[in-house]
């Protein structure tokens, strides 16, 4: 759909109201507390009523900001009130403190910053006495421990305000978060969510929505208090990153899907916004707006938004399957950070210029993103984005962990998603699941696939990655659920994989080798899982081929997933399952496998596609494997010319076993 900036500003201006309209039949009589209908998180309902307060009191900040105070739905003086009942020790609707519930220091931080943009319209007209109240509220944040991740954010921006407002802050709070913050960075543009390990492997959607959002926001609260140069240090930092981000959007308006707490979907727009709003940004205005409108698009068309008007608990349709322990009814609201661009004036460029095509529909994209660890390929033809990952797995190094889908898959995609358990916030499950869909794994004598994390970094550069984990099987009745303990596994072999990535096929090539204490002859099957796909139908595999299985599955809108064992893979299977996908009710992922045990310190070739649009796959790729003492060198030679090298090293020559390391957790 074509529309005119004043038109695309209109319809960002509508939404946002019908958002915060829609909340209001659930909010106490002082509105205080906001208690959406749905299965509480682990935090309670308390704290979920808190957070939707203060998570839709964010969009209305930027939403009032950017109208310069006009209101014509009264939501200063709702909010106000809030802030009023919220903060009265002795109400009925108090909030929780920072002591009572840990939540709160999360959902402080959004009530800050809304406080912050909106001070002329609800700050400055409050009771003296209720000022007072928010600020005690809002002090009792100074010299609390925080966890090692974008918390720390949470402290120091509600801490910037209070110091604005002549409320308690510490330099000392301050100052840490700084340092912690630079350690965090793992160049490129990208942070590491925290250290875990001791090592950069935190990577997902929170580099946007919040490891530069809140450093830019701190420094734009403190204004000339802001440490000197601080600001232009974040602004360099969040201009780099974006040369990555504009890629990580498809032509369907799908943020990658990958990650923690993609249930906020639009505030991965947060970087997007904020790089214009603090001239950090290397996006021409009119691609800004275009990649934010068609983001906004793709989840309100998609069922993001209810018949009621209340945004729901998954990606697309509701699906718990992606979500967290701490996921409540009004956690999607971290939406409002998406809303940014609302808290531009409509005389900003990006609400005047004319729009542009997504970086992913002008051209075709390889590119390395060395913080992260990630091979990139974009198509023009499908709008596909692809990220191949031999880089970050969300895990202590030290200790063997289930694999989080989000985070140990090889591969992610905007246009699929990973396969998940039935329910990841049932922590009353003590099923661990096995993965299959991008994925390759070992099978042990009961069928059960072998899982990835901890993965070992070899090499990433050019259009190809290199990486070795430790295939382990959880023992039977243990899980291991978001930020638990790592549990008791049976361990096996060195896997080392190494992928080269163009256009819609990624070269993908196992090695196995023995661990310490394996027997001299391997005893399992080789699996190697491709793109899961959203189905209608049961999908059959093609029957084996000589030399290499194919196993093909046509998704929703024309997509295809094809999986070719191209060396030493016969075996071919699709997986079906039910309730486990984000994309779709049903799914499949093809499969490609050995007929038999794997042989050690030999060279597993699978050619895995994903395209779609009508895209006709290119020719194969040509793979050569030459021995290099007791490496396999694979040289790879792709249809038009380029040409790809990389080496998957014998174990016993490189120092990669963590295991026996003494564990610790920044």
């Amino acid at each position: 759909m074509t529309r005119t900036p004043a038109e695309d500003r209109a319809r960002w201006e509508r939404t946002a109201d019908h958002l915060l309209l829609s909340v209001r039949p659930f909010a106490t009589p002082r509105h205080a507390l906001v208690q959406l209908p749905g299965l509480p998180s682990a935090n309670g309902t308390w704290s979920d009523g808190l957070e939707g307060f203060a998570r839709t009191f964010l969009l209305a900040g930027f939403r009032l900001r950017g109208a310069g105070g006009a209101d014509p739905h009264g939501f200063a003086t709702w909010y106000a009130e809030g802030l009023a009942a919220g903060t009265d020790p002795s109400g009925p609707e108090r909030w929780p403190t920072f002591e009572e519930n840990n939540q709160a220091k999360v959902e402080a931080a959004s009530i800050a910053l809304a406080l912050h943009e909106t001070r002329p319209w609800i700050w400055d007209r409050l009771e003296d006495g209720v000022r007072q109240r928010v600020l005690d509220w809002l002090g009792r944040m100074v010299g609390t421990d925080m966890p090692g991740n974008n918390w720390i954010w949470f402290q120091a921006v509600t801490e910037a305000f209070a110091r604005t407002a002549g409320g308690a802050w510490s330099r000392e709070d301050l100052e840490r978060t700084v340092a912690l913050t630079d350690d965090w960075y793992a160049g490129g543009g990208w942070y590491s969510d925290g250290l875990t390990g001791g090592q950069h492997r935190n990577f997902d959607h929170y580099n946007g929505w919040a490891m530069h959002l809140y450093p830019l926001w701190f420094c734009r609260i403190l204004g000339d208090a802001a440490p000197a140069g601080l600001l232009d240090r974040y602004r360099g930092r969040l201009r780099r990153f974006l040369e990555d981000q504009r890629l990580l959007v498809g032509g369907n308006g799908s943020p990658l899907i990958q990650g923690r707490s993609l249930t906020y979907r639009t505030a991965a727009l947060a970087p997007v916004w904020s790089g214009a709003l603090f001239d950090a940004t290397p996006l021409p205005p009119g691609e800004t707006r275009a990649l934010a409108g068609r983001v906004l698009d793709h989840f309100t068309a998609h069922g993001a938004v209810d018949d009621r008007g209340l945004l729901t608990l998954g990606w697309h349709r509701p699906f718990r399957g992606l979500l967290q322990v701490y996921s409540g009814p009004a956690s999607p609201y971290w939406a409002s950070k998406g809303f940014i661009g609302l808290a531009l004036p409509p005389g900003h460029p990006v609400w005047t210029a004319r729009a542009e095509p997504l970086a992913v529909e002008r051209q075709d994209a390889v590119r390395t993103l060395h913080g992260p660890g990630w091979l990139l390929s974009a198509t023009a033809l499908d709008g596909i984005v692809r990220v191949v990952n031999h880089g970050g797995d969300h895990a202590d190094p030290a200790a063997r962990h289930s694999d989080d889908p989000c985070y140990a898959r090889f591969a992610y995609a905007t246009h699929a998603a990973p396969e998940m358990p039935a329910d990841p916030t049932d922590i009353t499950v003590r099923e661990a699941p096995g993965p299959f869909d991008n994925a390759v794994v070992l099978l042990d004598a009961a069928g059960r696939p072998s899982h990835r994390r901890p993965l070992t970094r070899l090499d990433v550069h050019g259009a190809t990655g290199v990486s070795r984990s430790r295939a382990h099987w959880p023992e039977s009745g243990t899980w291991d659920p978001f930020g638990g303990p790592p549990v008791p596994f049976a361990e096996g072999p060195w896997i080392t994989v190494g992928s080269a990535l163009r256009g819609p096929v990624e070269v993908r090539v196992v090695r196995v080798d023995p661990g310490p204490g394996d027997p001299a002859v391997p005893t399992w099957p080789l699996r190697v899982g491709g793109w899961a796909l959203a189905v209608d139908g049961e999908p059959e595999p093609a029957p084996p081929a000589p030399g290499g299985g194919t196993a093909r599955v046509d998704g929703h809108d024309g997509l295809v997933s094809l999986l070719t064992g191209a060396r030493g893979l016969p075996y071919a299977d699709v997986v079906t399952r039910r309730d486990a996908n984000a994309l779709g009710a049903r799914s499949a992922t093809p499969v490609v496998g050995t007929p038999g045990p794997v042989a050690y310190a030999t060279a597993y070739v699978a050619l895995v596609h994903l395209g779609g649009g009508g895209a006709r796959p290119p020719g194969p790729p040509s793979v050569a494997v030459r021995p290099d003492g007791g490496d396999l060198v694979v040289e790879v030679a792709w249809p038009g010319g380029p040409r790809d090298t990389f080496r998957l090293p014998d174990p016993a020559g490189t120092a990669t076993d963590h295991s026996r390391r003494s564990p610790h957790r920044a």
